[in-house]
């Protein structure tokens, strides 16, 4: 007669492989809708084009909501749950209220995408994902393969919002220490920074910057007043890359060489500290900073992802089921 011990180790064995197994069949993966719905990609991409061609904006505002999701629990879907009288969303964190937008876009290509599934099989998480790169791309920007399968959240934290997202008025070493939390190398928060190459930002975002920091272009400061005066006009926007505001390539890097960065964030990138050879590096080179940015979008967007049986598909992006 076997003894128990034996019985208990084979236990251990099946419960530890079968983990395993559900684990393995959890991670993402590129493929993923290619069997439960093959259209779904492209449906995201044209819809996605659409909205940009409809507003070129749009562009940097879908690839800001995905940062945003991202950087606060994972790629989770979080950031487009709405406040209800029982639930606090993300929406009204400092750095997203009155900022962030395209929810509707969100709410558009959810509908389409279901529409083409026939049930609602793809995540809001994912949609987010998949419209980031597709808008980069829409814009001019490189490609990269998006890995698939996240589920969607039914929490959001205001809190880590109003911490862990990245100011504006950073210096690098606290812009390295955020990245750095998420995982993120120094090189990899340089090339991510170069999302700035697309998209505007409001004036109450830089106007201390245009009237306080020294190390600004004085006709670029000049220029940014006109628009951004000491008091008032808090949402008069202008160009994170005034050079070519609506095609994401290297130079927003070429403006921080000269010292045209409208952030104070952006500036410290280029300012004699330990980020600038990065920087030198990508204005030189467009295909380096583009292969850098895609690789460091494809280790974004697999941030604490939900996977398996974890979360849920969203059928409104904007509430739980």
């Amino acid at each position: 007669m076997a003894s128990p011990l034996p019985r208990c180790m084979a236990l251990v064995v099946l419960v530890a492989v079968a983990a395993a197994a559900t684990s393995a069949s959890a991670q993402l993966s590129t493929t993923f809708y290619d069997t439960i719905c093959p259209t779904a990609l492209s449906t995201i991409k044209a819809a996605v084009v659409s909205a940009v061609q409809t507003e070129a904006r749009m562009g940097a505002s879908l690839l800001r909501l995905h940062f945003h999701d991202c950087f606060v629990q994972g790629c989770d879907a979080s950031v487009l749950l709405d406040d209800t009288a029982t639930f606090t969303g993300e929406k009204t964190a400092a750095p997203n209220m009155g900022s962030l937008r395209g929810f509707e876009v969100i709410d558009a290509i959810k509908s389409a995408v279901d529409k083409a599934c026939g049930a609602s099989v793809v995540s809001c998480a994912d949609i987010l994902s998949v419209a980031a790169r597709d808008s980069v791309v829409a814009l001019g920007g490189p490609s990269w393969n998006v890995p698939l399968g996240r589920r969607d959240s039914t929490t959001a934290s205001l809190s880590s919002a109003n911490t862990d997202l990245p100011s504006p008025f950073s210096s690098l070493a606290t812009l390295i220490a955020a990245f750095q939390a998420k995982g993120f190398n120094q090189q990899e928060l340089v090339a991510l920074s170069g999302a700035h190459s697309i998209g505007q930002a409001r004036c109450v975002l830089f106007r201390d910057r245009i009237y306080n920091d020294t190390n600004i272009a004085p006709l670029f400061a000049t220029t940014r007043q006109s628009q951004c005066p000491r008091s008032g006009g808090d949402n008069n926007l202008a160009p994170l890359d005034a050079s070519t505001p609506y095609r994401f390539d290297n130079a927003y890097y070429l403006n921080l060489l000269v010292k045209r960065g409208l952030l104070h964030s952006d500036q410290e990138l280029f300012n004699g500290g330990s980020a600038d050879a990065q920087v030198r590096t990508y204005s030189l080179s467009p295909s380096i900073f583009s292969t850098d940015f895609a690789a460091a979008m494809v280790k974004m967007a697999s941030l604490s992802p939900l996977t398996g049986s974890n979360g849920q598909v969203r059928t409104n992006c904007r509430k739980v089921n």
